[in-house]
C-alpha cells in the first residue's frame, strides 16, 4: 500500500507489545507536537509481552494511524500456535513466549483479529521525493531479526530487494541506523519494551524535512510510567520475566541477539539523528 507524498514531520514506531502506558505516552508526544494521525506509522507487533493486549489494540484503532502487519498480528489473525517471531525451538525466548501469547490470545476479540488480518503487509510513501519502504522484519521476511551488527551482506541483499532509498523496520526491538551504499536502513526500536540497555526508556523515531530535500531521522527515547505497566502485567497473572525488564531495562533472554549485541547488554543507548540526501 502506497500512502502518498509527505513533506511534514512523521512519527514512526513499532512494538507497542500490549504496553498501553507506553502507547498513551507516545500519543501525548504526538499531540504535543501536533503530529496528526495521517502522519504516524506503526511497524507492527501491537500485541506481545505486556498485560493489556485488548486495550492497546483498541487505543491504536481509535487513534486512526497507519499500521503495518507484523508477525504477531499475522499469528493472532490466523489463530496460529505461536507468535511467529522465529524463535528457535526450546530457547528461552521460545519458552517465555508461550505464556504471553496464550494470555493475549484469550483477551483479543474476534473483531480485533479480523482487523489484524486486514492490515497491509507492505507500506511505502514518498518524503521530499525520497522513496521510503516500511517493513516489519526485513524486505523479504516478516520475522527476520536484523541488528546494527548483523552481517553487511544481509543488509545488501535486503536493499537490493527494493527500489526504496530508505527502509524503516521494526521487529528486533533495538534502534539503529545503518548506511548501505547509497541507501539507509533505520530501525525505530520498540515503545513497549526497553532495548536491553539497562534503562527503562523505550524508542521511537521522528522523520522531518531538512534543507535541499534532505531527510532527518531522529531516534528518540520515550519515558513513561513503566512501573504502572509492570503492575498491569502482574495483575494479569503474567510471570515477572518481562515485567522486571520494563524496570531494569534488561531482557530476560538474549537468544536472538548477535554476539556483538550481547556485549552491549546494559550499556545505555542515547538519542541520535541521521540525515539522508
Amino acid at each position: 500500500m502506497h500512502l502518498g507524498n509527505f513533506d511534514e514531520p512523521m512519527l514512526l514506531f513499532g512494538g507497542s507489545y500490549s504496553n498501553l502506558d507506553a502507547l498513551l505516552a507516545l500519543k501525548q508526544y504526538a499531540d504535543k507536537h501536533a503530529i496528526k494521525a495521517h502522519n504516524i506509522i506503526c511497524t507492527g507487533d501491537i500485541v506481545a509481552y505486556c498485560g493489556q493486549p485488548f486495550e492497546t489494540t483498541e487505543a491504536i484503532r481509535k487513534w486512526g494511524i497507519h499500521v503495518l502487519m507484523g508477525n504477531c498480528e499475522e499469528s493472532f489473525a490466523t489463530n496460529a500456535d505461536d507468535c511467529g517471531c522465529g524463535f528457535n525451538s526450546g530457547t528461552s525466548c521460545d519458552l517465555l513466549s508461550v505464556e504471553w501469547y496464550q494470555f493475549a490470545n484469550k483477551n483479543l476479540s474476534n473483531e480485533q483479529r479480523q482487523w489484524f488480518a486486514d492490515l497491509p503487509k507492505k507500506l511505502s510513501f514518498n518524503f521530499l521525493g525520497n522513496k521510503i519502504n516500511i517493513v516489519h522484519g526485513s524486505v523479504t521476511s516478516i520475522n527476520q531479526f536484523l541488528f546494527s551488527s548483523s552481517c553487511d551482506t544481509l543488509f545488501e541483499e535486503q536493499t537490493r530487494a527494493t527500489n526504496a532509498d530508505i527502509i524503516i523496520a521494526g521487529h528486533s526491538g533495538i534502534p539503529f541506523s545503518k548506511k548501505i551504499n547509497d541507501k539507509l536502513w533505520h530501525n525505530t526500536g520498540a515503545i513497549g519494551m526497553p532495548a536491553n540497555d539497562g534503562t527503562s526508556n523505550t524508542w521511537f523515531s521522528v522523520l522531518s524535512p531538512e534543507k535541499n530535500s534532505t531527510v532527518k531521522i531522529e531516534n528518540l527515547a520515550l519515558t513513561y510510567n513503566h512501573k504502572q505497566a509492570a503492575q498491569a502485567m502482574q495483575k494479569s497473572g503474567l510471570s515477572d520475566a518481562y515485567a522486571n525488564a520494563l524496570t531494569t531495562g534488561l531482557w530476560p533472554s538474549m537468544d536472538v541477539l548477535t554476539s556483538e549485541e550481547k556485549l552491549k547488554k546494559g550499556i545505555a543507548i542515547h538519542s541520535h539523528t541521521i540525515c539522508y540526501g
